[in-house]
């Protein structure tokens, strides 16, 4: 009688983990990492370079830079087209080298009207890059680990976010902002690097179920299909806006209503990313709902708890002390990040038939593209108004997404069949 051996120890890991089987995807792991590296080296940097290198006004750069990336919207829709004609992996390549240009044209620009330029680049390059890497994971890795491969990019996007954060402090803390212009130069290669990995990694596309239906049902089930596509582009929305959130209004408000230091954001988003990091793919293998809608509600669930503690060291009278609620608060947002993202990935291209397909993809990095724009503007606005409005309004619309969740089930078939 044969005792039964126990799996090798590196899998056992893994599967504690939560990871995906790595062995055979070593390019696509590097291109994820050297493009969220190049990301967050420069990103966040770009008004600061040209304020401080060339002198501009704030006013001037930051109006170039939102006319730029409202020019770039348009590239979704093309990115989506050029999906369906040549598959993921070579927009992914395209949109790596775009970026590439883009940030390296950093260094010729010295007007506004050529900054603007500048951000077309980068951000049609952004833009593209997102259009393409949801339907290029579920072509390079197994059907069988899907969610776990959404779980794992994004980790890998954190942690390379994160280390390119971290590379730019430590050169701005030791140069000053001369070090900007090295940090572009060094950005440059990271995304034809990752271009060149990209290229490499290999791609199959999932099999197609035949269909058999008349003209009048297909057509029937495509508008369904459609609508409830539109559904969770339209859920998604409020936390496109959370995610902005972080970069747009957290500092402002801790600094301002809250009065807290300066570097109390910093430590916030800190935590944020070290919890997205460390802990997406565990608790997505381990504590997430199987049913990726049942996590979207979840998700929904956490972040109304989130808003709400945002809000309540400046509700008048309260007492709530303004460091307990915000780390209680973050904590609640980042978990809400690592439960919702893998899951909304895992069905922005599996919840219907053509889900995958780029005419869809580009509607729902639409969401994205247009949530990141607004989101200055709205939620700086709201917070002129009143401290509280901010934290009201994004937990009214996580409320709606949560309520229109279960909408995002197919109804039953004649046949008895659910579709999804």
């Amino acid at each position: 009688m044969t005792t039964p051996t126990a799996p090798p120890r590196p899998a056992r890991l893994r599967h504690v983990l939560g990871l995906p089987a790595t062995r055979g995807h070593g390019r696509f792991v590097t291109g994820n990492l050297l493009d969220s590296l190049g990301n967050g080296m420069l990103l966040p940097l770009g008004l600061l370079y040209f304020t401080a290198l060339r002198d501009l006004p704030l006013a001037a750069v930051g109006a170039a830079v939102t006319l730029g990336q409202l020019a770039a919207l348009p590239v979704v829709l093309v990115a989506g087209r050029y999906l369906d004609r040549h598959g993921p992996r070579r927009l992914t390549v395209a949109a790596n080298v775009v970026s590439a240009g883009g940030f390296l044209s950093f260094l010729l620009a010295d007007r506004p009207w050529q900054i603007a330029c500048a951000y077309l680049l980068v951000q049609s390059g952004v833009n593209a890059y997102y259009t393409a890497q949801r339907t290029l994971i579920l072509h390079a890795t197994p059907a069988t680990e899907t969610r776990g491969w959404f779980a794992f990019t994004g980790s890998l996007r954190n942690i390379g976010i994160g280390a390119g954060a971290l590379l730019a402090a430590g050169a701005l803390a030791l140069f000053g902002t001369r070090a900007l212009t090295w940090l572009v130069v060094a950005a440059v290669p990271l995304y034809l690097l990752a271009a060149h990995c990209f290229a490499r990694v290999p791609t199959t596309a999932p099999a197609e179920q035949p269909v058999r239906e008349d003209d009048r049902t297909r057509t029937r089930s495509d508008a369904t299909d459609l609508r409830r596509y539109l559904l969770l582009v339209a859920c998604n929305i409020p936390f496109v806006l959370a995610q902005a959130m972080l970069s747009v209004l957290v500092a402002v408000y801790a600094t301002g209503p809250l009065g807290l230091p300066a570097w109390s954001a910093s430590m916030l988003l800190v935590l944020n990313t070290a919890m997205v990091a460390t802990l997406t793919s565990p608790l997505t293998a381990h504590v997430a709902p199987e049913d990726p809608r049942r996590t979207l509600a979840v998700g929904h669930a956490l972040l109304v708890c989130a808003m709400v503690a945002f809000a309540a060291p400046a509700l008048p009278g309260a007492g709530v002390p303004a460091w307990p609620a915000l780390v209680t608060a973050i904590v609640l947002f980042s978990l809400a990040e690592i439960l919702y993202s893998p899951a909304v990935g895992e069905l922005s291209v599996t919840l219907t038939p053509s889900a995958a397909r780029g005419s869809r993809q580009s509607l729902y990095q639409l969401s994205w593209a247009s949530g990141n724009i607004a989101a200055p503007a709205l939620f700086t606005g709201l917070l002129d108004t009143h401290a509280l409005l901010p934290w009201a309004v994004q937990g009214a619309a996580c409320l709606v997404a949560l309520a229109a969740v279960p909408a995002l089930r197919s109804r039953v078939a004649r046949g008895g069949k659910r579709e999804a």
